[in-house]
């Protein structure tokens, strides 16, 4: 065993893998691209990642959960008012998605495809950001500052409420100049409508 093929990682395949996606696409982007970029036989990558699938599925969860990872910390923020990190969590939603979407268009695209072919890892990622959702309204109702109801339906609702400003279909209207404030539209009658 080479030292390189000892030090290899599921991360730092991973971290190859978003590399020669962005150089590549999604189409053309092989397990043995990845390999010769890590300097590593495709068995190797094969030990972590059994198939060319996983690899892309573990690649989609990775970039998903980057996001979910930073929206928990302002859902699980107490020391904020409700309303407050409602907008906040939306804003950083919004904020996350359309800096994927401006910064690295090629990897955006990419992820777009990968998106598609793992309806799973998607689902996974949405039902995690609308339990986040879930537990901002929960504390809002708690605290007497949103209308009694179900907290579930109410974050589901929100969520597909503010689909334009965080699902990938609608990336190109996010550079738009009055995008931000459309979404501060929307935020406003939201908040209006859940006030209690």
């Amino acid at each position: 065993m080479s030292p390189t093929t000892e030090t290899l990682t599921a991360e730092r395949i991973l971290e190859a893998t978003e590399e020669v996606l962005r150089r590549h696409g999604p189409t053309k982007a092989t397990v043995v691209d990845v390999a010769r970029a890590l300097g590593v036989s495709h068995g190797s990558v094969y030990r972590h990642f059994r198939t060319k699938a996983e690899l892309r599925e573990a690649v989609t969860k990775r970039w998903l959960d980057r996001a979910s990872g930073a929206l928990a910390a302002i859902a699980d923020d107490g020391d904020r008012d409700p309303a407050q990190r409602l907008r906040d969590w939306f804003q950083g939603l919004f904020d996350a998605k359309r800096r994927k979407a401006g910064d690295d268009p090629e990897l955006f695209a990419t992820y777009s495809v990968l998106v598609d072919e793992n309806g799973e890892v998607v689902g996974e990622h949405i039902a995690e950001l609308v339990a986040q959702l879930t537990r901002i309204v929960e504390a809002g109702m708690a605290s007497g500052v949103f209308a009694p109801g179900d907290p579930a339906s109410v974050a589901r609702a929100l969520f597909h409420a503010t689909d334009r400003f965080h699902d990938p279909c609608h990336a190109r209207e996010w550079t738009r100049p009055e995008i931000q404030d459309e979404l501060e539209a929307i935020l406003q009658l939201l908040l209006r409508g859940l006030a209690a």
